[in-house]
């Protein structure tokens, strides 16, 4: 069972899988297909965010990388967190390139 809000045209305007957030939230069975559509509306629209973040955070892991190339950086002034996540995406990246250019067929795993 899921919780839901409703405006006063009997929409869905908010969503909770589990918690009545106040009295004016009422109980809908997961299978409601009003609570189903208004959870894949809700997912196109943050689906548009999350690929705008993914390739805004490819063209940052660029920036740095340039900038690291042209020594008005170092990788060293990075806060250890972020030197780990730098490294990580850099290693996802190249087995990634590795994926395409081999197929996938062609990998053992590591």
């Amino acid at each position: 069972m899921a919780y839901v809000l409703k405006n006063a045209q009997g929409q869905i305007i908010a969503a909770s899988p589990d918690t009545q957030v106040s009295a004016e939230w009422v109980q809908v069975d997961n299978v409601n297909m009003d609570y189903l559509h208004f959870l894949e509306d809700e997912l196109k629209k943050h689906n548009t965010f999350r690929e705008s973040d993914i390739q805004l955070a490819r063209v940052l892991e660029d920036l740095i990388s340039i900038l690291i190339e042209r020594s008005l950086i170092s990788f060293t002034d990075f806060p250890s967190p972020a030197q780990k996540r730098l490294n990580e995406r850099q290693t996802l990246r190249h087995r990634n390139n590795l994926n395409s250019l081999l197929g996938d067929d062609d990998i053992t795993p590591i």
